[in-house]
């Protein structure tokens, strides 16, 4: 398995991320994908927080599930943000599959105290308009079941713009990877230091 730590401190807040080539950084180098332009930003303005980038191309949910205990053993993360389910779409799995299965990721990731950040997933639209509602409810059921909070898809502001876009539709080029960088930057930090604010503020 390709495991690529952006950086790792000490003390360091610390985020898992658990996805797939959206992730991975599929057909760019490691260097220019989205994970490793927001570590190198938050090195920068000195946030202190770690990302472990445990993502990999082709990932279905069950995948993630499978490496899943090993890395919260090896990094014990404050956060996992779960970016799944793409492929369990586009192969046509039963939504129960990618449903059942990211609920057991986000248990083992509250059963070892951490926090789970889920990604809404979007899959192409041409797979039916009630495939498609099956799969993409699955984020916000398990928000409102398991108390996890949904992320928007942070191929929103992309799939918009062609150019930025491979030519399969499905993946984003590394020009797109600023502009993912720059989405989740806000996402994640608004989530963290709030969640941090709240810790310190606990008596």
């Amino acid at each position: 398995m390709l495991l690529s730590a952006c950086s790792f401190y000490s003390h360091a807040t610390t985020l898992l991320i658990l996805g797939d080539s959206l992730s991975a950084g599929y057909m760019m180098s490691a260097e220019e994908s989205w994970p490793n332009l927001l570590q190198n930003q938050w090195n920068q303005e000195k946030q202190n927080i770690s990302i472990i980038n445990s993502s990999i191309s082709g990932s279905t949910t069950q995948d993630g599930l499978a490496r899943l205990p090993p890395l919260m053993e090896r990094y014990k993360p404050d956060y996992v943000l779960i970016e799944l389910g793409a492929n369990d779409g586009i192969r046509g799995f039963p939504p129960t599959v990618p449903y059942q299965t990211l609920k057991k990721i986000i248990q083992i990731i509250q059963d070892h105290q951490s926090k789970a950040l889920l990604m809404q997933i979007r899959i192409p639209r041409n797979y039916g308009a009630a495939y498609i509602e099956k799969i993409e409810s699955i984020y916000p059921r398990l928000s409102q079941e398991m108390n996890v909070p949904v992320l928007p898809f942070f191929l929103e502001k992309v799939i918009v713009h062609p150019e930025l876009m491979r030519d399969d539709g499905i993946h984003p080029t590394a020009q797109a990877q600023p502009v993912i960088q720059e989405m989740m930057n806000e996402v994640l930090l608004t989530y963290i230091n709030k969640e941090l604010s709240a810790n310190k503020a606990k008596p």
